[in-house]
């Protein structure tokens, strides 16, 4: 009907398409430009210690199985 027919379930309910998209990270790109590279900084490190305290927990969750195993 509005050649929304190949989009995915969502796109074609709200109604973007991918040259919308595009158009709307060059607009972002444009305007924040210049915050993107400390923001980029910031979220890889929330990342890089997300997986930290995931790995520090499945450690400890592993070191109560083993605790348990021995009584």
């Amino acid at each position: 009907m509005f050649g929304l027919e190949n989009c995915p379930p969502v796109m074609a309910f709200v109604g973007v398409g991918t040259t919308q998209l595009i158009i709307l990270g060059l607009v972002v790109l444009l305007l924040f430009g210049s915050r993107l590279p400390s923001a980029m900084r910031a979220l890889g490190s929330s990342v890089n210690s997300f997986k930290k305290g995931m790995r520090e927990g499945e450690e400890e969750d592993n070191g109560r199985l083993d605790s348990k195993d021995d009584h």
